[in-house]
C-alpha cells in the first residue's frame, strides 16, 4: 500500500493519452495509430452522491474527459433499493439502454453490475467489458472472461488492525455494518484471506446501528466500521455526535467517507479503481483484447486520524503517525 502524505499531489491520470491532435473525428496520439471516436458506457451499481461511487466516477472521468470518445453514465441505484426484484429490473433497463446506445466498451463498477447485468447477459459475448470495484473475487461472476477484465477491490484490513492494536487492550475484533450483501462478502474474505475472527453485527436501521455500537464497546477490543451504504446519511450529524460521546475502544475503517465515525482510517482509494478501468477501456479501444489484459488488485491507501475521537478516548498520538497522516480530522 502507498501513503499520500498531507500536502502531496496524486499523479494525475489525465495525461494518459499524452498530447493529441484532433481532426475530422479522429485522434492521432504520438506513437499510436489513428483512432476513431467510440462510445464508452460507464455503469455505476449505486447512486449519484454515494461517496464510494463518486470516487470511482471521478477516476473514470479524469481519464476520459478530453478524449474524443462519447461517454455516457448509467446508475443502477441498487444500494438504496436492495430487493432482488429491483436489481433484476434495473439490470434489464440497463440492457435495453446498451442495445440502443451500442457502446464499444462498457465499464462496470461494483458487484451488482457484474452479478445482475454482465454475468447473465454479456459474459463471453462480443461486447468488451472492464469491471472494477468487485470485492475480493470476481470468479463468482464468471470473471475475467474472453471479453472482460478488470480490477479487484481488496481491503487493507491488516494495515488498519496494525494501527488499532497499538491502542487496544486485547485482540477481539468487532465488525459493524448495515445488512448489505457487500458487507457479508467483506467479512467472509477477512476470515478467508487474513484468518481474522470477528464478532459481527448487521444493523436494520440507524437506531439499530447505534444499539449495536454500544453493545460492541463491551464485547470486543477493536471495532471495524464498514460503509453505511449512504443509508444513514440523513442522520450523519446525529450518529457522529453519538459516536464521539460513546466510543470506548479504538475503531477503524477502510473507507475515507466513514472517517468521521472512527478513530483511524486506512483508506482504499476509489479513484484508483476508476482511473485504472478507464485507462484499460482506452487500451481496448486501441485494439488490445480484454483477455490479454491481466486482472489487477488495488494497491493505493492513505491514513486519516480523527483527533476528535482520539481526544475523547484520551489517546496521545505520536508525532510520527500524525506526520504520516494524509488527513487530520480536528
Amino acid at each position: 500500500m502507498h501513503f499520500f502524505p498531507r500536502g502531496s499531489t496524486r499523479r494525475s491520470a489525465a495525461s494518459f493519452l499524452g498530447v493529441a491532435c484532433f481532426a475530422a473525428g479522429l485522434v492521432i496520439a504520438p506513437g499510436c495509430s489513428i483512432v476513431q471516436a467510440k462510445k464508452i458506457l460507464y455503469i455505476d451499481s449505486y447512486h449519484e452522491g454515494y461517496a464510494w461511487s463518486e470516487g470511482i466516477t471521478a477516476g473514470v472521468m479524469e481519464v476520459l474527459n478530453g478524449t474524443i470518445h462519447e461517454v455516457r453514465v448509467l446508475r443502477l441505484d441498487t444500494k438504496r433499493n436492495r430487493s432482488e426484484e429491483f436489481k433484476k429490473t434495473a439490470a434489464l433497463k440497463a440492457k435495453e439502454f446498451i442495445e440502443k446506445f451500442k457502446p464499444d466498451v462498457v465499464i462496470a463498477a461494483d458487484d451488482n453490475a457484474a452479478k445482475y447485468l454482465i454475468m447473465p447477459y454479456y459474459l463471453n459475448t462480443d461486447l468488451p467489458v472492464v469491471f472494477c470495484g468487485i470485492n475480493w473475487d470476481a470468479s463468482i461472476y464468471g470473471l475475467p472472461s474472453k471479453n472482460a477484465t478488470g480490477m479487484i477491490e481488496v481491503a487493507p484490513v491488516p494495515q488498519l488492525l496494525d494501527y488499532l492494536k497499538r491502542y487496544s487492550k486485547g485482540d477481539r475484533v468487532g465488525f459493524l455494518s448495515p445488512d448489505l450483501l457487500s458487507a457479508h462478502k467483506e467479512v467472509d474474505n477477512y476470515k478467508k484471506e487474513f484468518g481474522i475472527k470477528l464478532t459481527e453485527y448487521y444493523s436494520r436501521d440507524a437506531d439499530d446501528w447505534k444499539k449495536a455500537f454500544l453493545e460492541l464497546q463491551n464485547k470486543v477490543d477493536m471495532l471495524i466500521i464498514d460503509s453505511d451504504g449512504g443509508l444513514y446519511e440523513d442522520q450523519a450529524d446525529d450518529i457522529i455526535a453519538f459516536v464521539e460521546r460513546n466510543t470506548k475502544i479504538p475503531s477503524g475503517t477502510i473507507l475515507d467517507f466513514m472517517a468521521p465515525y472512527v478513530f483511524i482510517t486506512f483508506a482504499k482509494v476509489a479513484e484508483e479503481q476508476g482511473s485504472w478501468a478507464a485507462k484499460t477501456a482506452l487500451e481496448i479501444l486501441r485494439g488490445t483484447p480484454p483477455s490479454h489484459i491481466p486482472v489487477e488488485r488495488n494497491k493505493e491507501g492513505y491514513l486519516i486520524i480523527n483527533t476528535r475521537i482520539a481526544q475523547a478516548l484520551g489517546y496521545e498520538i505520536p508525532y510520527s503517525i500524525l506526520k504520516s497522516a494524509y488527513i487530520l480530522i480536528e
